[in-house]
């Protein structure tokens, strides 16, 4: 009888097993087969470099190289776990960013060209992240959506309504 719960249990149990995000990294968001790009995926952690991004925020913007670079497909529906900077589209009256591009570095899309489309998560969220928060990195949680979108700023080859977000702890 009680190999009978266990195995019922388990049964049960397994659902919630599947439902944990798989860990992305930035590499991953390029296909295999793709030809190589330059792509420095060093997150910035000198805030010494803060006041050039902010005084480059008025600057024209940099044009974006690769706008349609390649994308994983498998990736459509995935729930993952990214880690990354976060660029405001949107910002709510009460100072809460609702829609932003993710990028893998900071700055990008502020004072240097935005990176490749396959590097750009384009992401939706009722949580909002508050924008005195946006000068460090964050996770984010949900499904990846295989998708390309258009912002004043970049093409993003990705698409995500975010379900979490979280300071990122190395």
């Amino acid at each position: 009888m009680s190999r009978v719960l266990f195995a019922l249990l388990l049964l049960c149990a397994s659902p919630l097993w599947a439902a944990e995000p798989r860990d992305l990294t930035w590499s991953e968001l390029i296909p295999p087969d793709a030809p190589p790009q330059e792509v420095d995926m060093t997150p910035l952690h000198d805030m010494s470099q803060l006041a050039d991004a902010l005084a480059a925020e008025n600057a024209p913007a940099a044009r974006q190289q690769l706008p349609a670079a390649p994308v994983v497909k498998a990736l459509d529906g995935q729930q993952v776990k990214l880690p990354g900077y976060i660029v405001p589209l949107d910002v709510t009256e009460e100072g809460r960013v609702v829609e932003f591009l993710f990028v893998p570095y900071f700055g990008a899309c502020i004072h240097v060209p935005p990176p490749a489309s396959n590097q750009i998560v384009h992401v939706t969220t009722e949580l909002g992240v508050q924008m005195d928060a946006l000068y460090q990195p964050f996770w984010i949680e949900g499904a990846m959506q295989v998708k390309s979108s258009n912002s004043e700023l970049a093409t993003a080859g990705y698409q995500m309504e975010a379900q979490k977000i979280y300071p990122y702890e190395g």
